[in-house]
């Protein structure tokens, strides 16, 4: 067995990429644990095609995840990657002008054939590029021989057993910077465990490339990166989308109210509709409505009925949500609405990144209708600015914008479990009635300018709203030009 040195680094930022097939995610998503449960600071970033199917092999149909490890706090994915991991040369063109020089570059040599190159629409291997070669620390691997073999004798169709590549590839980037085996192995139990085959198949494919980095004399060091020093506390990994829909059952729980979430599903706002259909439990009731536009306004008539109303989209979707939102201030309505920002206009970049909604969410409503815009600066930021959004909601008696984005969405980090009892308390108010001698006046302003938010159906408060022009304190529709200024 080869010795090798053992060298210690502060942090890594590794990309893993290759087809949409070859199982990227599901490598980044174990890298990101297995970081995890050995006490690093992490921060990730998947990325995948826009196109449902995209053609194997092109570059349009290129999925990644990045990862950065660290024994100290850290705030992003990484800007420039320490290690570039590429299963095509489609993966390798895309990718590569993010590799840092003298960076590490493994591709899987099996998937670099004449038919690839044509894919990828390159002229030559790129692996022979001398620019490549003298830039980077190369090392050819070939990953999809090297897996038939570890897997010859569990009885998969080369198909299959090809599909197991990723776990190779998996133990070779742990051996190479010194994470451990064992979540990973307790994770192939637990989710191939009624195919024992695939299950055995796994497991082997991941030995072996762990087993290739340990013994190949291509590889001179490896890397080991020290737990950080965090916070005492109980941390779990979390993902943007994740953390946001906690963070706004919490806030319902803190406001004493049940939670409706109105929405139509977007990319990447999506996975928020998916984890609150999860938490029935805790009142929460989610309506997937046949439009943007129904989904807001049935989170208006939420709102108007007493209960925490939340709806959630992308640029385009805000852009149809618009004419309600500002009902929604007109009524002075307490909402979330929440925008995960992406590629545009228009469709745009459905799985790809802007921060390009800010004027859209200050402006993009007819007349003056200012609301409150907030914003998570990270994952795990989303679960107390879910909250913050909807105390400033209640506050404020308006809708209030909440700026999340596909990074954020959909990157990852670890997060210290709060006590309820740290969280802040949201009073909620609701008057109970009124003097039957002197109207309801559902516009008279409290300190903070805030109007009461009135239960339909309360007895003596009956209260015109609408989205005419409002008489102040009384509500009957004005034209005073006097009464709009």
């Amino acid at each position: 067995m080869t010795t090798k040195d053992v060298k210690s680094v502060t942090g890594i930022t590794v990309r893993l990429a290759g087809d949409s097939g070859d199982g990227m995610q599901l490598l980044g998503t174990q890298l990101t644990n297995t970081s995890a449960l050995a006490g690093n600071d992490v921060a990730t970033f998947p990325d995948f095609p826009a196109e449902i199917r995209a053609p194997r092999g092109t570059r349009a149909g290129v999925s990644g995840f990045q990862v950065q490890f660290a024994k100290e706090e850290i705030f992003t994915p990484g800007d420039t990657l320490d290690a570039l991991v590429v299963m095509n040369p489609a993966a390798l063109v895309t990718n590569i002008g993010d590799l840092r020089k003298g960076g590490i570059l493994i591709a899987n040599e099996d998937g670099f054939t004449e038919k690839d190159f044509k894919l990828a629409k390159v002229d030559a291997n790129p692996l022979e590029a001398t620019v490549i070669n003298d830039t980077y620390r190369l090392f050819r691997v070939n990953m999809t021989e090297l897996t038939r073999k570890a897997v010859s004798d569990h009885g998969l169709s080369p198909k299959i057993a090809d599909r197991c590549k990723n776990f190779f590839a998996m133990g070779l980037v742990y051996w190479l910077f010194g994470r451990s085996l064992d979540p990973t192995l307790r994770f192939i139990e637990a989710k191939f465990g009624k195919k024992p085959e695939v299950a055995s198949a796994n497991e082997a494919a991941l030995r072996a490339g762990w087993a290739y980095g340990e013994t190949t004399e291509a590889f001179g060091e490896s890397y080991q990166v020290e737990a950080a020093e965090l916070e005492p506390g109980t941390y779990r990994n979390i993902m943007g989308n994740q953390a946001l829909a906690w963070g706004l059952v919490a806030a319902s729980k803190l406001s004493n109210k049940e939670l409706f979430y109105g929405t139509y599903p977007i990319t990447p706002a999506s996975d928020i509709l998916h984890e609150l259909t999860k938490h029935k439990n805790f009142g929460v009731r989610t309506f997937q409505a046949e439009d943007e536009i129904a989904a807001v306004c049935a989170t208006i008539g939420a709102a108007f009925g007493g209960t925490m109303a939340v709806t959630a989209s992308s640029g385009p979707g805000i852009a149809l949500k618009a004419e309600a939102m500002g009902l929604g201030m007109m009524l002075e309505l307490p909402m979330v609405v929440v925008n995960v920002q992406r590629g545009g206009p228009s469709t745009g970049l459905p799985t790809k990144t802007e921060q390009s909604d800010l004027l859209q969410s200050m402006f993009g409503r007819n007349g003056e209708s200012p609301l409150p815009i907030i914003a998570p600066r990270s994952p795990a930021d989303c679960f107390d600015m879910a909250i913050e959004a909807w105390r400033l909601a209640v506050e404020c008696m308006v809708p209030v914008m909440l700026l999340s984005d596909g990074y954020i969405a959909n990157g990852s980090e670890p997060w210290k479990l709060p006590e309820m009892n740290e969280l802040p308390t949201i009073t909620v108010k609701h008057p109970e009635g009124a003097d039957p001698d002197e109207p309801f006046l559902p516009y008279l302003r409290d300190e903070n300018l805030s109007r009461p938010w009135a239960i339909p159906g309360t007895e003596g408060l009956m209260h015109r709203v609408g989205g005419l022009e409002k008489q102040h304190e009384t509500g009957n529709v004005s034209y005073d030009p006097a009464n709009t200024n």
